[in-house]
């Protein structure tokens, strides 16, 4: 039998793990970086049974002076109790004492210092119900973890087309569970705006003072740069503008899916920043669901959300429906709304029918009518007869109606065949006290690929895409077929997922696109995995991307569409980018459980375009041009993870230096945050109380002009309770109240047609909400 260690060396290991716990305690409170979680952990170690445990096991040592009674070896075993699967990286431990450890590949420990019989063991493993259970000798001790009631359900990414486990995956992708879109409909149960903004390393960036449009910048590139899907398939984007993720609501999503860096590999042109997508919730067999979300702020926002979902063996369907209603607000006091007046209803059905054991076709529509209004608050009030000095007004009519269908079968030639498309036409009216301007915007993506493993060690998928898009402004317009434009896109690609060892994945991928207008485009990508251990990864990516110009952006005003000359000479924007991360997790005995993440970015923007006077008549025309020199925006993000319980705690950290190389006098990406930190600390006291806090820094920005802006905080906090199918939320933003309009005016005279500061900080204040969930799932 081996020695039993000595006092000294026991009570220096004793000490090592309670100097770990005390760190938990001491980053209680830091406000520290970048968004996301929903946090365990802190008073549990500060009074809980094991923090007396502790003291009382560092007691003893402290005055016990000999060597321990020699004790044979234990070894643990853990494994699901359904499948019996090993699992890794569970906590086995002796409350009161220093002995414990994680289980490795084989889900097995051997505990150090063997503990004596009588021992009490702890076992706890994420997703699955803590055992405890009393050793009665040396030997192996088999313990069969139950999943927990709410089970943490395995995680499958389905943006890189395999259908990967998260954790398996080369490319890394970032991932919000269903847990995180309940928790966003507690709070936003409008759009998932906030929520992509709390992602380490994007930015929600609000392009307008009066409508209330926003931008998703990813690792510091405008929100044009970006590719947004819908269950694999392109949502709207070019004239769409940002009103995509403005009319997406949570309660109608079961993930959202993040790729940062460049992945036009993966699905075509304008994912030079990064592609987010996202997917929908589907039917479960013999189990119904029903959810419905009422909700009310301090900023006059009303919203009416429902959710409806059933399966048999041939046939499913979910439904979803909501409304919004916002009346305008004039929060500080300029006589312009900060906060537009809006209406928006939503509606997305899908059937979903089973022909096989192996197929399934589902078939969708998604109905989206808004208004949004805004402008001088008395020209909202009054019409016309406010007066010549309140003529200013902005409205956005919009409609949006989507098909889509997706075919599967999973059992064609020994691979996976799936066959899907989509079209969608959205129409927008742009009216102002100046401008009229009317434009229908058509797009339509088809896609047919075929998947195969070949052997243990090659996924191999192919296939072939058509995508397009079409701009018509109405006749009616004062600059009538200025924008017009027609793309089409043929599209052929393959990726390799090569197991090359146990420990070493690699994913390669080449794309060929052919664009009717800007040639064709050669697309490599290379992804790849290296487990040094079970709890230490690597991960690099690498790829090409492109994107085609197009007349009318989200940073656009929308005094300025009948200004935009046509395109002529543009030329295509092209990028190569490089992301890498290192990630680290660990558990403790005492049931903490730590994850470390350092990753890195670098995108380098080849012939950006930039929208500028017109030479020939400056005062009234804007024409894009293709600038010689690139954008290089590069940066590092950092986080930390602590969980515990039922806590959780997340810190982070993002530097973004994104860069002009073809303006040597304002090199700097306007509006792109240098330093962005970031906490969230969320505790679940009981079975129906929950609260959290999170608080952000948003480091200074720079203008076009060369000016910088000043850094801010945003605090927030909620408080939860459940009971039953029944969720109510108090939920408080921007506690603090912080806003640009406090250091500076945004609307600038004149103010019958007036100017505005670019938005830097949030204009609406503190907000307050209250929103109550009612949520039914029936039982198999």
């Amino acid at each position: 039998m081996p020695p039993t260690p000595s006092a000294p060396a026991t009570a220096l290991r004793f000490a090592t793990d309670l100097l770990q716990n005390c760190l938990v305690v001491l980053h209680r409170y830091p406000f520290v970086h970048a968004m996301l979680f929903r946090p365990p952990l802190v008073r549990h170690f500060l009074t809980g049974p094991a923090a007396r445990g502790w003291f009382t096991g560092a007691g003893l040592l402290l005055t016990a002076g000999a060597v321990h009674a020699q004790t044979a070896a234990v070894r643990v075993s853990v494994r699901d109790s359904l499948t019996r699967e090993p699992l890794v990286g569970a906590s086995v431990g002796i409350p009161g004492s220093s002995t414990g450890g994680q289980t490795d590949a084989s889900g097995t420990v051997t505990l150090t210092p063997p503990p004596p019989p009588g021992s009490v063991l702890t076992v706890m493993a994420l997703g699955y119900r803590t055992q405890q259970l009393r050793l009665s000798g040396a030997g192996t001790v088999a313990v069969l973890l139950a999943p927990a009631a709410e089970q943490i359900a395995e995680v499958v990414v389905t943006a890189t087309r395999t259908n990967s486990r998260l954790e398996d995956a080369p490319t890394r992708v970032e991932v919000l569970g269903e847990e995180e879109m309940r928790e966003e409909n507690g709070i936003k149960p409008g759009n998932i705006a906030s929520l992509l903004g709390d992602i380490a390393g994007t930015q929600i960036q609000p392009t307008s003072p009066t409508t209330g449009n926003a931008d998703l910048r990813i690792q510091g590139l405008q929100g044009r740069y970006s590719q947004i899907l819908r269950d694999g398939l392109p949502l709207l984007g070019g004239y769409a503008g940002g009103f995509g993720i403005l009319q997406i609501p949570p309660l109608d999503l079961r993930q959202i899916e993040l790729i940062k860096g460049s992945s036009s590999t993966l699905y075509g042109g304008g994912a030079i920043a990064g592609l987010v997508n996202l997917v929908s919730k589907s039917p479960t067999r013999g189990t119904p669901q029903y959810a419905v979300t009422l909700n009310q702020s301090t900023l006059r926002e009303s919203n009416v959300n429902g959710f409806a979902a059933a399966r048999n063996r041939r046939l499913g369907y979910t439904l979803y429906g909501g409304f919004t209603r916002q009346q305008a607000v004039d929060v500080d006091g300029d006589g312009f709304v900060d906060v537009p007046r809006l209406r928006n209803l939503t509606v997305h059905p899908r059937l979903f029918w089973y022909p096989g054991a192996h197929s399934q076709l589902v078939v969708g529509y998604t109905g989206t009518e808004e208004s949004r209004r805004g402008g001088d608050a008395q020209r909202l009030q009054r019409g016309a007869a406010a007066g010549l000095d309140h003529q200013y007004f902005v409205t956005n009519l919009l409609q949006r109606h989507s098909f889509d269908a997706i075919y599967t079968q999973d059992s064609l030639a020994g691979g996976s065949l799936t066959v899907k498309g989509t079209a969608s036409t959205f129409s927008r009216r742009v009216r102002t006290n100046t401008v009229a301007f009317d434009a229908r915007q058509l797009s339509y993506f088809g896609e047919a690929n075929y998947l195969r493993r070949l052997g243990a060690h090659h996924t191999l998928v192919s296939g072939l895409s058509l995508s397009g898009e079409q701009l018509r402004p109405d006749a009616a317009s004062f600059t009538p077929l200025l924008g017009r434009y027609s793309y089409a896109t043929l599209g052929a690609f393959a990726q390799d997922d090569w197991q090359v060892l146990t420990p070493l994945s690699l994913q390669a991928g080449l794309r060929l696109d052919h664009h009717n207008r800007y040639g064709n485009f050669l697309l490599p990508r290379l992804a790849l995995l290296y487990k040094a251990k079970p709890a230490l990864t690597f991960r690099l990516n690498g790829g090409a991307g492109y994107r085609a110009p197009v007349p009318y952006v989200n940073e656009l005003d929308e005094r300025d569409y009948p200004r935009v000359l046509p395109l002529t000479d543009q030329k295509a924007e092209r990028s190569v980018g490089v992301n890498g991360d290192v990630n680290w997790s660990h558990g403790f005995a005492s049931g903490l459980h730590l994850t470390l993440n350092q990753g890195f970015f670098y995108t380098r923007l080849n012939h950006p375009s930039t929208l500028e006077p017109d030479a020939t008549n400056p005062l009234t025309l804007l024409r894009w041009r293709s600038q010689a020199r690139p954008v290089v925006s590069q940066g590092l993000e950092t986080y930390l993870r602590l969980e515990a319980d039922e806590t959780e705690l997340y810190l982070g950290y993002v530097l973004t230096d994104a860069r002009r190389h073809y303006d040597a006098v304002n090199p700097h990406v306007e509006l792109a945050a240098r330093h962005k930190l970031a906490t969230v600390l969320v505790r679940e006291f009981s079975e129906h109380w929950g609260a959290g806090i999170e608080a952000s820094y948003t480091g200074r920005q720079y203008l076009d002009t060369g000016e910088t802006t000043p850094g801010y905080p945003l605090v927030a906090a909620l408080v939860r309770y459940r009971t039953g199918p029944w969720t109510v939320v108090l939920n408080g933003e921007n506690l603090l109240d912080y806003r640009q309009t406090r250091r500076e005016a945004v609307v600038l005279p004149p103010l019958d047609n007036p100017l505005f500061r670019p938005l830097w900080a949030p204009v609406e204040g503190r907000v307050v909400n209250l929103s109550v969930n009612w949520r039914f799932q029936a039982k198999r």
